[in-house]
C-alpha cells in the first residue's frame, strides 16, 4: 500500500477553537458541557485564550486529556489571533515558549479521528505531538502503529524523526516492527465455530475472511 493511495484528508477541517471533540458527550462525558470554545477573531476569547495557555503552560503535567484538547486549542486561538507564534509567546508570558505554542498548535491541527484518539486516551498527548511532526497519511499511520503496536514516545519521536528525513513512512513502521494492522478481537464461540467452518469449507484463510467482511462494511458506511 502506498502512501499516497490512502488518500486521507490530514488536517484539521474545522475553524480554530471549535470544540468538536472536547463538546462531545460520547468521548469526554459531562465534562463535554464545559468546552469552551475560542474564536481568534474575537478579543475577548482571544483574552480568554492567553488566560488559558498561561494556566496550560503552568499545569500541563497534571492536565487530563480534557484539559489537554482545551489548551492546545488556546494556543492555536493565540497565535492565529496574533498572527505569529512570537507575538503569542510574548503576550502569554515568560512561561510559555514558541516552542511550546507550535507544539500544542499542531495537536490541535491534527484531523478529528486522531483527536478523538487523544481525548479517549489511546494515543498519549505527548505522543501526539511528534505525530503531529508529519504531514500527509504518516499520520494516520503513524497514529494507528501507536494504537497497535503500543509504541513508546521515544519510538514515535524516532519514528516521526526519520520521517521527516525522507524515508517512507511504512519502510519505517516496518523497521521498527510496528506496522499497523495487528488487533485482537473476540467473539462468541458460536461465531467463531461458524467463521472457521466457512473458512474450512472454502479453503479460505480465516484473516481472509473477516478482511472481505471489512470491505463490505466500509463500502456500507461510504454508501450511507
Amino acid at each position: 500500500m502506498e502512501n499516497d493511495s490512502l488518500q486521507t484528508d490530514s488536517e484539521r477541517g474545522e475553524p480554530t477553537g471549535v470544540p468538536v471533540v472536547r463538546g462531545d458527550p460520547e468521548i469526554t462525558g459531562e465534562r463535554a458541557e464545559t468546552a469552551v470554545e475560542f474564536d481568534p477573531n474575537d478579543p475577548e476569547s482571544l483574552t480568554d485564550a492567553e488566560q488559558e495557555v498561561r494556566k496550560f503552560g503552568t499545569d500541563l503535567e497534571k492536565s487530563s486529556a480534557f484539559e489537554i484538547l482545551c489548551g492546545a486549542a488556546a494556543c492555536a486561538t493565540l497565535v492565529r489571533g496574533e498572527q505569529s507564534y512570537r507575538n503569542a509567546a510574548e503576550r502569554a508570558g515568560d512561561e510559555v515558549s514558541v516552542n511550546f505554542l507550535r507544539k500544542w498548535t499542531r495537536v490541535h491541527d491534527l484531523p478529528l479521528e486522531i483527536r478523538r484518539y487523544i481525548a479517549l486516551r489511546e494515543i498519549v498527548p505527548s505522543a501526539a505531538q511528534h505525530v503531529a511532526r508529519v504531514e500527509g497519511d504518516a499520520r494516520f499511520l503513524l497514529a494507528w502503529a501507536i494504537i497497535d503496536q503500543d509504541l513508546s514516545v521515544r519510538e514515535v519521536r524516532s519514528i516521526a524523526s526519520t520521517v521527516n528525513e525522507g524515508e517512507p513512512i511504512q519502510e519505517v513502521l516496518e523497521r521498527f516492527d510496528a506496522l499497523p494492522g495487528e488487533k485482537h478481537i473476540s467473539i462468541s464461540t458460536d461465531k467463531y465455530h461458524e467463521l472457521r467452518l466457512a473458512a474450512a469449507k472454502e479453503a479460505k484463510d480465516l484473516d481472509l475472511i473477516i478482511e472481505e467482511a471489512i470491505e463490505v462494511w466500509l463500502e456500507t458506511q461510504g454508501n450511507s
